[in-house]
Parts: structure tokens; sequence; C-alpha cells
């Protein structure tokens, strides 16, 4: 059984996908597999199912829900042994599955390979990098409701993949593959406009590739941005890459 969080959440057992109904499932499921292997206790469960709305009997509840989840899987596999997925504790329930076969989890562990790598190594780290941005097939969590733990696990989450394409493109910017990664990263500084890190290296792939007026235009756009929404100038290694460029020196990643 594998459990997918990088997106709508699913559950896959070879070729069979199963998809939860009802948000309360779904949003237990994603609370026990974001500490996997570790018991999630009842109170915070039943924070993240119910917050300050809480059903008469929310413990009885809990227990409903948990073991409708097993009853599914059950039937929707037809393997009584996978339904011990989720262990009964007296402090909680707990998810009882390997790291890597969570995504989220995987892809962490690929990201965090990765950032030992994406300098001394790049060849090492690109398919690294290309394996764990592919595990994602939209905005984490997408469908687990509102509860803290998918909020903040949303938040962690979306800011490490954020890193990890800036690994990516550290590592393909040290192999030279300048040309070939201007059209993936314009769509990202686009949405991220004051990421300063997606604008150096925006602005390093455009001028090796011999379009400074371009690059010295996103440094333009983007001290704007800073101003007008931070108040902010661009950092020190923003500003040193711009003079660089003015004075036609090679940019170094």
């Amino acid at each position: 059984m594998k459990v997918r969080l990088l997106g709508p959440l699913e559950l896959t057992d070879g070729p069979v996908t199963l998809r939860l109904p009802g948000e309360k499932l779904r949003a237990t499921v994603a609370a026990l597999a974001l500490s996997p292997n570790r018991p999630v206790s009842r109170s915070d469960l039943i924070d993240e199912l119910w917050g300050e709305d809480l059903p008469r009997n929310a413990e009885n509840s809990l227990h409903g829900h948990v073991a409708r989840l097993r009853r599914i899987i059950d039937t929707h596999t037809g393997k009584d042994n996978l339904r011990e997925l989720i262990r009964t504790s007296s402090f909680g329930y707990m998810l009882s599955l390997p790291e890597n076969d969570i995504d989220a989890s995987l892809f962490c562990n690929l990201t965090r390979q990765a950032a030992t790598l994406h300098r001394s190594a790049p060849g090492q780290a690109i398919p690294l990098l290309n394996q764990a941005l592919a595990l994602w097939r939209g905005p984490a969590l997408l469908d687990t409701g509102q509860g803290l733990i998918s909020r903040m696990a949303y938040t962690r989450l979306t800011e490490t993949r954020l890193t990890a394409y800036e690994y990516l493109f550290d590592a393909e910017l040290r192999l030279g593959r300048h040309r070939e990664i201007i059209t993936e990263l314009h769509p990202l500084h686009a949405r991220y406009p004051l990421r300063e890190r997606f604008c150096e290296q925006l602005i390093t792939a455009l001028y090796r590739s011999g379009r400074q007026a371009e690059a010295l235009d996103v440094y333009h756009r983007t001290r704007r941005r800073l101003a007008d929404n931070l108040g902010l100038e661009p950092g020190d290694a923003l500003r040193a890459q711009f003079e660089r460029v003015l004075r036609r020196e090679p940019l170094t990643v």
C-alpha cells in the first residue's frame, strides 16, 4: 500500500487506486501519514477533524472513522492484512508503513539527499530532484481539510518543493544548461516574484545565453516588486549579481 499526499489524497495497492469518500476520512489518513510509524494522539486527531465544532462524543466518532477506513481498505483491496496499516494504541492511532511508501516522505528524503549534492555533484543531484518533483500531482493535501496538521504540512511541503527547484536549477547551471532551464524558470519567477533566488537564477540563465537586456529587466522588475510589496531593497547577493551583469563579468552559481 502507498499513500499519496502530493495532490488529491489517494491510496494505491498495485494497480488499485482508492480515493476515499469524505473529507474527514481523508484528513484522518493524512494526519497519520504525515507521522508514519509514530502514534498520533486522539486529541490531535479530534482537533484535526473537527476543530472547535466537536460532535457530542468525539472519541466514539473518531473510532467510527478509523473503523470505516479499515473496512474500505479491506473491501477495495481484498487483503485483510492491510487493515492493520492503521494500528490502535493506548495513546492514539498509528499508520504502520515504510516512509518511502508515502510520497510526501519520499519527496523530502530525496530532496535532503540532493541538498548535499547539488553543488558538489550536480550530475548526481539532478536525477534525485527530478524524481522528487515528479511525485507532485497538484497542491499538497489538496482535499484533506483545513486542520492544523494539514495546514502546517502544506506550508512545509510547498516551501520544500520550491527549495527543490532551486537546487535543481543550481545543479543545471553548474553543468552549463542555462538555455535549457529558461522556459521552466520564467513561470516560477512570475509566480513567486519576491523569491530572490529564482530571480538570481533567471538572471544568470539569461545573461549566460547572451540576453543581457532581459536579465537587467528581470532585476529591475524584481526590485520594484520588493519595494511595492515589502518596502525592501534587493538583498546583497542579488544586487552584486546585477552589478556584475552591468560590468559584463562572468556569473557563477
